[in-house]
Parts: structure tokens; sequence; C-alpha cells
């Protein structure tokens, strides 16, 4: 059976915030997995192989940085994109993570749910 949904992993310590974008997203007719550390996440990820990752970087065990670094040295998962979600601003910040192969990098407080699904869905380019 041919996978209808776009799959979505959240990778998110604060569980309010990642309750609400996985709300966001089943609203919108997203598929959303969420996991908060970046162990889990890893596990969630190479577990349901999803078409993008929403990714923290300030959180327990591995941070989204390391992440990053993991999935894009997995050949079996280094052509998913990911979106840094974060708290952390700051250019040197945001350098890193696009030289790591991030997509993109959305500062948490100045985007809504709605902003970060709509950059989701021009990343993978539906509409």
């Amino acid at each position: 059976m041919a996978k209808t949904k776009i799959t979505v992993v959240l990778v998110e310590d604060e569980k309010m915030l990642a309750d609400m974008y996985a709300t966001k997203f089943a609203m919108e007719g997203f598929n959303a997995h969420k996991a908060n550390d970046g162990a889990a996440g890893l596990e969630v990820i190479r577990d349901v192989k999803p078409d993008i990752i929403l990714l923290d970087i300030i959180m327990p065990k591995i941070d989204g940085f390391g992440v990053l670094k993991m999935l894009k040295d997995d050949a079996a998962l280094k052509d998913i994109p990911v979106i840094l979600l974060t708290n952390l601003g700051q250019d040197e910040d945001i350098k890193k993570g696009k030289e790591l192969g991030a997509a993109d990098y959305f500062v948490k407080a100045n985007h809504t749910p709605a902003e970060v699904v709509t950059k989701v869905k021009q990343v993978l380019k539906i509409t």
C-alpha cells in the first residue's frame, strides 16, 4: 500500500511545544511522530523514515547539531530534509546548522505553528 500522508518527525524536548506542533501537523493532514530528546529522535527517525524532520537544538542526551550530523553521515537518512526549530537565533548557530546540512532554520519565538507547516510544505514542494 502506498504511503498517502506526509510523515514528519518532531524532535523537541518541550512537551507542550511538541504536542502543539504535532496537533497542527495532524490537522493539516500530516502523519506526525514525536521524540523528546536527540537519542529518541534518532530511533524514531530510523524507524519511520519520515519525509521531513523538525529538530530542536538544545535537548537532553544528544543535541540537535549532533543529531543532524549523525543523520547526514547515515546513507539511509542523509537525504531527508531537516528544519532546525530552536530558540537559538545567533548567526553562528544558524551558520553551523546550514553547514551541517539543515534545509532551513527557524527561531521558534518568531514563527507560529501555521508558518512552520507552510515552510515544511515549501521544503517538500507540496501545496
